[in-house]
């Protein structure tokens, strides 16, 4: 039982040390997608991920359209806070990819457009502009565990 996060263009290397620690608790497989806004051995991204390095199972892409072509026969979830639906209003299953953008402009408008109805977003207030890039990533794929019975977590 496995669920993916695609991080796209990532900036900050704490964020993706944070989800790459959370993806070691949960058995959750990482994606990148090139560009990178650091350096794969960035020692805020070592320190983040600590010690648990060694339990990611961690995938390197050149882009989305990759990733797409790679897993053509799963399920993808894209993040966003123009997204309409809420996380929690889909049944996750084992295998499917959640999806996240850039810190400073998330996913292109134009991925959004395509995937309008497996598009999802986190409820928040209106008073900040979205939630921090590792909190989403483990709402989500914790969501995703919830709905399973947190199978394979105990």
């Amino acid at each position: 039982m496995a669920f993916h996060i695609v991080l796209v263009e990532p900036e900050i290397p704490a964020n993706t040390g944070n989800i790459a620690r959370t993806c070691a608790a949960t058995g959750t497989h990482l994606h990148l997608v090139r560009p990178l806004g650091f350096d794969t051995d960035d020692r805020t991204l070592k320190r983040a991920g600590l010690d648990y390095w060694h339990s990611v199972n961690i995938h390197y892409h050149d882009s989305f359209d990759e990733v797409k072509s790679l897993y053509q026969e799963s399920r993808f979830f894209y993040a966003s806070t123009r997204a309409t639906k809420v996380y929690s209003e889909f049944q996750y299953k084992d295998e499917d990819f959640f999806v996240f953008g850039k810190e400073t402009k998330g996913l292109p408008q134009s991925l959004i457009d395509e995937n309008l109805s497996t598009c999802i977003r986190i409820p928040m207030t209106d008073s900040v502009r979205s939630l921090n890039l590792s909190n989403s990533a483990a709402i989500v794929v914790y969501e995703g565990f919830r709905q399973l019975g947190f199978y394979g977590l105990f």
